[in-house]
């Protein structure tokens, strides 16, 4: 029996586990890096050990031999792997059943298989599962477009799309050389949907499937929106999809919880992926429509018990996963750091555990005053919308996300309400190119020029009756009074479209008597004159019907309006029923920016670089690949912007850089 778990893992999964725990009794370790000293699986667990090696998860949560230390100096005498690598690592498993403890997870000979997917797709095939035809050798390759793939590693890393032959050679030492792993060639198949099968198998041969999981809305190969049921799988093709997962699981010989993963075409064929051997991330919809704790389930199939269910249980309604992720989709999906000042969803049913009704669940990691670093994963929660339709859960949890108050961090929630509410996807109608196909979801969630001058407004006015609040000397007067005719008030913030300059004048009764909101050039920022009116307001009537720091009413040509703010230094965040938007306030008087050397190519995001290609003195063209940055588990290009010789090269393999950080100059020629 399990009497006190370790979890080697953090984060939002570290969470889940210790919540099914608590249920059932049993006591729970984390384990954390210098980083994560202050995080929350570190607080909410029984009993907490310092990994040390620093914060870069390679030192830390990738060392098996500091977790086991770790569950013996805690007295852990089972080990949950998470859904990270370990979850994955044959050798780990062993080691972890070598010292006497339990393994939460498939047996290390079953991972041992699945760790290479060339060999697990024979093994599958040979059991009767439909797979893509492989090719382990470049020169054996005739059809094109082609994926190349590791065989193993997770995640997407080193996947790549090779339309025709003379790039193909190229590609394939790209892979080799960025996962270190053997590489192999299957046709890619455009406009497909992946589906999985989420599975559970016990240690007396029982095999039980829980129906399937849409996935196809993707980037980078990685799963941003997952769902149950498919809209595209009726009850026969979900029965021929869950004999398929019942056959692959018994070929291989798996025991626990996991995923067998699959591609399919809209004339109904389906072929193999993979099989994961993990509680995956998306498994909270699962969940929900089935009613079952799949961690409980997970522990008692560790403990050698045998399932509760005697057959894939009854699908209760739809239920959508959206996965919020710090990064910038609009920006190559670029990972975002820093401090979460503020991250508060509205009307959450519960969190970390099966709903007992309908309704908004979420998981996160995070929580106001979280640190998000590049070490790790960008994912900060995920939320989850259960609902008796589709159409009802889609609008549940669009809604919620748009009324989502998150601050200090940029992330895709934008995106995902874009998606949520699109036509195509409240269709049905979504497949792995789905992203490709609509560029227009990237486009911001708060775009109409008013809504956003509204919230310049409202920034504006709540900046100035803080400062009122805080004032040492009459205080009680309006914000903005005047006994004389007075100009405008005046404040320039840096917008999402850049500069732009908020002034309203104020009546002797405290009331709006104008306001107006404009571009600037941002040349203009540091000279005389900034701040004169334009001679048009060609704003629509607008009344303040209470205004205070964190919140501003507004009466916009006779409909009420509440816009929240809330201001952490300089920067004013601003939350609407359309939206959000982040709004630094700028100095009338900025200080002169130092000039960076011509050529030079600064870090876009803090990371550690990953690979140097090119050396003092090289020639190089325009676009050539120069080096490569890892952050949040993502290799991230640096590309040459024109042709020339690289003059100087400060960073080496492995050296932590912070974003605006010289990584080369480059001379042109």
């Amino acid at each position: 029996m399990i009497r006190r778990l370790l979890v080697a893992d953090r984060g939002e999964i570290a969470r889940r586990v210790f919540a099914t725990c608590r249920l059932v009794g049993i006591e729970t370790v984390a384990v954390y890096s210098d980083a994560d000293a202050d995080a929350p699986h570190v607080t909410e667990a029984d009993y907490a050990v310092r990994l040390g090696g620093g914060s870069a998860p390679a030192n830390t949560y990738l060392r098996g031999d500091l977790i086991i230390a770790a569950a013996k100096r805690a007295g852990a005498n089972a080990i949950h792997p998470g859904n990270g690598p370990l979850s994955e690592d044959p050798g780990f498993a062993a080691e972890v059943t070598d010292a006497a403890m339990i393994w939460v997870g498939a047996p290390a000979k079953t991972l041992g298989t699945l760790h290479s997917k060339i060999e697990t797709k024979a093994i599958v095939a040979e059991a009767g599962v439909p797979v893509l035809p492989t090719a382990t050798d470049p020169d054996q390759v005739t059809i094109f477009p082609v994926l190349i793939k590791p065989s193993g590693g997770a995640g997407g890393a080193g996947m790549r799309v090779v339309r025709d032959p003379v790039t193909l050679a190229e590609a394939v030492a790209s892979t080799r050389q960025e996962t270190g792993d053997d590489v192999f060639c299957e046709p890619y198949l455009e406009n497909v949907r992946h589906i999985e099968v989420p599975i559970i198998a016990d240690t007396h041969g029982a095999v039980v499937p829980f129906g399937e999981r849409e996935c196809s809305v993707q980037r980078r190969y990685q799963k941003i929106i997952e769902e149950t049921p498919s809209p595209a799988v009726d009850p026969a093709l979900r029965e021929q999809l869950c004999r398929a997962a019942i056959l692959a699981v018994r070929a291989v010989g798996y025991v626990g919880v996991g995923s067998v993963e699959f591609l399919l075409d809209d004339a109904g064929d389906f072929w193999f992926v993979e099989l994961t051997p993990s509680l995956q991330v998306e498994h909270a919809v699962t969940e929900c429509v089935s009613g079952y704790d799949l961690v409980r389930l997970q522990l008692l199939v560790s403990e050698g018990g045998t399932l509760p269910m005697p057959g894939p249980p009854p699908i209760r309604g739809h239920a959508i996963e959206v996965r919020i992720c710090a990064e910038d989709p609009a920006y190559a999906w670029l990972p975002a750091t820093g401090t979460l000042h503020r991250f508060k969803v509205p009307d959450v049913a519960g969190s970390f555990r099966p709903l007992p009704q309908p309704g908004l669940r979420l998981d996160a990691g995070v929580v106001d005053g979280s640190v998000v670093g590049a070490q790790h994963d960008p994912m900060l929660a995920k939320l989850v919308a259960w609902a008796p339709t589709r159409q009802e859960a889609a609008r549940m949890l669009a809604s919620a996300l748009t009324r989502t108050e998150l601050h200090g961090v940029v992330a895709n929630r934008d995106l995902l309400v874009r998606v949520l509410r699109h036509g195509a996807f409240r269709a049905g109608d979504v497949d792995t190119g789905f992203l490709d196909r609509h560029p227009e979801v990237f486009a911001p969630l708060l775009s109409s020029v008013d809504a956003v001058r509204i919230s310049c407004l409202a920034a504006a006015l709540a900046g100035a009756a803080a400062r009122r609040t805080s004032a040492p000397v009459l205080r009680s007067l309006p914000s903005g009074w005047r006994n004389v005719p007075s100009g405008s008030q005046t404040a320039v913030y840096d917008g999402p479209a850049g500069p732009v300059e908020v002034g309203y004048r104020m009546n002797r009764h405290g009331e709006l008597a104008g306001w107006w909101v404009r571009a600037v050039d941002p040349e203009e920022l540091d000279l005389a004159g900034l701040g004169q009116a334009p001679t048009l307001d060609d704003h629509p009537p607008t009344t303040v019907v209470q205004a205070d720091g964190s919140r501003v009413d507004l009466d916009v040509n006779g409909i009420r309006l509440t816009l929240k703010v809330h201001r952490v230094g300089e920067v004013s965040y601003v939350d609407s029923p359309e939206g959000s938007v982040t709004l630094r306030e700028l100095s009338r008087f900025p200080l002169p920016a130092p000039e960076a050397t011509e050529g030079s190519l600064i870090a876009p995001l803090p990371g550690a670089v990953r690979r140097v290609l090119v050396v003092p003195g090289q020639r190089v063209r325009a676009g050539e690949l120069l080096l490569t940055l890892e952050a949040m588990k993502l290799e991230h290009p640096v590309h040459a912007p024109s042709a020339g010789v690289v003059a100087s090269l400060p960073v080496q393999p492995g050296a932590e850089v912070d974003t605006g950080e010289l990584l080369a100059i480059l001379d042109p020629e």
